[in-house]
């Protein structure tokens, strides 16, 4: 789909994203030092991250391991021989004075990434690669106005840099592409996408052209951070070259950044070519070998990924609102599936969940159903008590209140404890009817007369006198007969 630009409408953007990812380790690429974060500065700092002379890198695997589950995730071939090579690049806050990164050989090759348009049409972006490497810490211009201050604590955390074809048309398919890629790495725990920590940036590589021409001059956009900001960029960033185009200029290969308030790019420096970087393999690491069993073995502990997530609830028949909520929440989607696992109705267990789970959680302030004081043995155990309509939806409600109060209270108990079990006698319900339909003779008789909407009143009223006990199918069937 190509998605046109200027005043002309003649233009089409390519746009190539590099997202840098932080793995979830608990300790950096290279040293033991913690990657938490928020602590202070410079207390997560090893004497390699400080690049102490005499000091030598040692690989953390698990890193390595979470690059591979990644790169299984889109579908990438995983490259089993891989190499470390010296980045040489001024960064003030990477003390080495070079990155150690992957160029030549990276653990993770050509993969797919694909995503759903408005339109509901489907679209792949091809990943070239997934490269290894370590971040650079953190410059601080605001906290002394005549020096900048350095924080090593980021130094050495590392990083899958996930870079993609040029397959990408406008601004709304980056978004598209980044929350996608988002949510996979969280599946799968190797990132937890979060761009306020900074665990989650992208640089933009936007070019445009006249439909059907060869590929234009591109600029890359450095360091987005925030969806909003990657979108006005992309989308300034299309619009200034196309202007410059159109008044017969020249795009110059240029580096970039965005400025977030005046809402433009700016030129930082010309683009370097990779030869700028010289690169070497790190002779202080090994070359890393996988082997089929390694990532086999990967492969097939990987979670149910989006897709097949999203096909599974349309399976269910769930509604479209449910399918995108359990999708696209990585914990209310686990909560949901160890729900059925207890043979729970899924359309009964989604709308529960979806409302009223979520409702009352938002209400106690709880953001995350991480965070969720009910355990799902005692959810699916009021949902199947629901199901097996030893209590109406009200009463459930009801009960749901007091787990919310003590959450070690089962449903049972609460139930038995509050006397919410279901009236089901036939008797009971008609006795319950008639008091009602004598109570109100008045609604009786507009009824009769054709104002058939009163229906839904005498049921409410009879589930009141009930106290929500009462079972609503056989409230139904009695009021039809008697109001017939």
């Amino acid at each position: 789909m190509n998605i046109l630009f200027g005043q002309k409408k003649d233009w089409e953007a390519v746009i190539g994203l590099e997202i840098h990812a932080q793995i979830h380790s608990q300790s950096k690429l290279f040293s033991s030092a913690s990657t938490k974060f928020g602590e202070e500065a410079n207390t997560n700092v090893a004497l390699f991250d400080a690049s102490t002379p005499g000091t030598l890198p040692v690989l953390n695997k698990y890193c390595i391991e979470q690059a591979v589950k990644t790169g299984l995730a889109i579908n990438a071939e995983i490259n089993k021989h891989s190499v470390f090579d010296r980045k040489h690049y001024f960064y003030p806050d990477l003390p080495n004075g070079y990155q150690i990164s992957q160029f030549y050989y990276p653990t993770v090759g050509r993969g797919v990434l694909t995503i759903e348009l408005e339109n509901g049409e489907e679209k792949n972006i091809n990943i070239e690669r997934i490269h290894v490497e370590q971040d650079a810490g953190k410059s601080i211009h605001d906290l002394d106005p005549k020096n900048t201050l350095i924080d090593l604590n980021r130094a050495g955390v590392g990083l899958m840099e996930i870079v993609s074809d040029p397959d990408i048309s406008s601004p709304e398919e980056a978004i598209l592409y980044i929350k996608k890629l988002q949510l996979i790495m969280q599946y799968v725990g190797t990132c937890d996408g979060n761009m306020e920590k900074g665990n989650l940036r992208c640089d933009a590589n936007v070019s445009v052209r006249k439909v059907g021409d060869k590929l234009g001059t591109r600029c890359e956009i450095k360091n987005l951070n925030s969806t909003s900001n990657i979108y006005n960029a992309i989308e300034y960033e299309i619009n200034r070259q196309i202007e410059i185009l159109e008044n017969g200029g020249k795009i110059e290969s240029q580096t970039r950044l965005f400025d977030a308030d005046k809402q433009e790019t700016k030129k930082l420096r010309n683009k370097e070519d990779a030869n700028d970087y010289r690169y070497f393999p790190d002779p202080d690491l090994l070359p890393v070998d996988l082997t089929d069993e390694y990532i086999e073995k990967l492969r097939k502990n990987l979670p149910k990924l989006p897709d097949a997530r999203k096909k599974e609830y349309i399976d269910y028949g769930l509604n479209h609102e449910a399918v995108h909520n359990l999708v696209n929440d990585v914990d209310m989607g686990n909560y949901f599936e160890e729900v059925l696992t207890y043979k729970i109705d899924p359309k009964l267990s989604a709308n529960w969940v979806n409302s009223e789970l979520t409702s009352r959680m938002t209400k106690k302030g709880i953001h995350s159903f991480k965070e969720c004081q009910i355990s799902t043995e005692h959810f699916a155990e009021l949902l199947q008590c629901i199901e097996n309509k030893e209590i109406s939806g009200s009463a459930g409600k009801s009960v749901l209140d007091k787990m919310f109060e003590d959450s070690s209270l089962s449903p049972k108990k609460i139930i038995e404890k509050e006397g919410l079990g279901q009236i089901s006698d036939n008797s009971a319900i008609e006795k319950l009817v008639d008091e009602v339909l004598s109570a109100n003779e008045i609604q009786v008789t507009k009824y009769t007369n054709g104002e058939v909407k009163l229906f839904g009143f005498f049921v409410g009223e009879v589930m009141k006198k009930s106290r929500g006990k009462a079972n609503p199918a056989m409230i139904n069937e009695i009021l039809k007969k008697k109001l017939s």
